[in-house]
């Protein structure tokens, strides 16, 4: 089998307010599914639902191994403005494994293909910004090649999010934006990564519908991140 994985960086715990397994539960299932890193990534505060600031602060009290795979925990954080501001500040973010940036509709409106671009390419400035999360939501246009560009310049990871493209998605046309950025990362040697974005356990790991619009382009294994610890040195906060 091609793109080969041994993480999951982007799944959610009840923690999250709209997601159904706990953090062992999480962890067990991974450890089932023969993974060697989960990246647990609560929604941040400012999605409606989600836990508290005191969450993030007290991850330190989490153990890092479970079940005999690593665990990288941090913060889904929200994008909440085309300059780029997201809403954990630095003292929160910088006792994080992970932080993965996205929009979402009930933090910022969608506003203009300039203006979702710049807040892509802004929340790339910060340094605890690890991934672009699901970058492939219709509903913000968005520049792919500026934002290819600036996930090379800003040694970012882009994501590949499976839950995007599977045929119940309420993202629109996720499947083509994705095409559109996957072209663009093979132009810009920028790399990538799947997620599953699971709010339930048996999610985790569930990468078919991203792993075939990968091999429909020929997409370059090296550049997929999923295939080893090694290939995230330097791109994520636990590994720097």
């Amino acid at each position: 089998m091609r793109y080969e994985t041994v993480m999951d960086l982007h799944t959610h715990t009840i923690a999250s307010g709209h997601a159904y397994n706990t953090l062992r539960e999480m962890a067990k299932a991974a450890a089932d599914r023969g993974l060697e890193i989960l990246g647990i990534t609560e929604h941040a505060p400012m999605m409606p639902g989600t836990c508290h600031n005191y969450y993030f602060h007290n991850l330190k009290t989490v153990p890092r191994e479970l079940y005999g795979i690593r665990l990288f925990l941090g913060a889904e954080l929200n994008i909440l403005n085309p300059q780029g501001e997201v809403d954990l500040n630095e003292a929160e973010l910088r006792g994080m494994d992970i932080g993965i940036a996205s929009l979402h509709l009930p933090c910022m409106k969608p506003g203009t293909r300039e203006e979702n671009t710049s807040a892509y390419l802004n929340a790339m400035k910060n340094p605890y910004v690890n991934i672009i999360g699901h970058p492939d939501d219709g509903r913000y246009e968005v520049d792919y090649e500026a934002l290819v560009q600036g996930a090379k310049e800003y040694g970012k990871i882009l994501e590949v999010n499976n839950h995007s493209i599977v045929p119940n998605s309420f993202r629109q046309n996720a499947r083509e934006n994705d095409v559109k950025m996957l072209k663009f990362c093979m132009k810009y040697q920028v790399p990538v990564v799947m997620d599953s974005d699971a709010h339930f356990d048996t999610h985790i790991a569930e990468f078919d519908a991203a792993r075939g619009l990968l091999e429909e382009l020929n997409f370059p294994e090296e550049l997929v991140v999923n295939h080893s610890v090694n290939a995230l040195r330097g791109y994520i906060n636990a590994l720097k």
